[in-house]
């Protein structure tokens, strides 16, 4: 076997969770978040709290943030953590914006091949984005980069989405 496709496989191994693993861990990373972040009624702390959990219980995510929407047409970075984010994301461009427009989950496995990808590191390969959601009213996205291509499945965009709703709820 070529070494350099025998390491591609042994990283994609790594840093892609086995299923099962990767529900579980999600399903822990949830209860300890409902147990932090209920208490504390403020959506930014919440925010903060979220970011710093999901950044360090998982391998694969390299940066980890809230994009919020401002004056219903600016998208700028909130609470995260990873390397310098973009400050403010160019209208209806990229992945996030995508979120935005669409009121969807979106995961890219190249952030290469999606038309219009806002490049704030070069190290980040795929991507999700999961709506955040005030009474029904779009108020920004969960973004979550990964060095790795295909590193995001239904397994996460089912978990983040729970993990949003835990932001406003009452």
């Amino acid at each position: 076997m070529n070494y350099f496709i025998g390491f591609s496989i042994f990283v994609k191994m790594k840093i892609c969770m086995d299923r099962n693993k990767k529900e579980g861990r999600y399903s822990r990373v949830f209860e300890q978040l409902e147990q932090l972040v209920v208490p504390v009624k403020n959506p930014m702390s919440r925010m903060a709290t979220i970011v710093a959990v999901l950044h360090h219980k998982f391998d694969y995510f390299f940066w980890t943030g809230f994009y919020l929407l401002e004056n219903s047409h600016d998208l700028v970075v909130g609470p995260y953590q990873g390397t310098v984010a973009c400050m403010r994301l160019k209208q209806h461009t990229g992945v996030c914006w995508a979120g935005i427009d669409s009121h969807k989950p979106v995961i890219v496995g190249d952030v290469e091949r999606f038309p219009g990808h806002i490049a704030c590191s070069s190290l980040s390969k795929s991507e999700i984005v999961i709506p955040v959601f005030n009474n029904n009213e779009i108020s920004g996205v969960l973004d979550v980069d990964s060095k790795a291509l295909n590193s995001f499945d239904v397994i996460d965009e089912k978990w983040l989405t729970k993990i949003c709703n835990l932001i406003y709820l009452t």
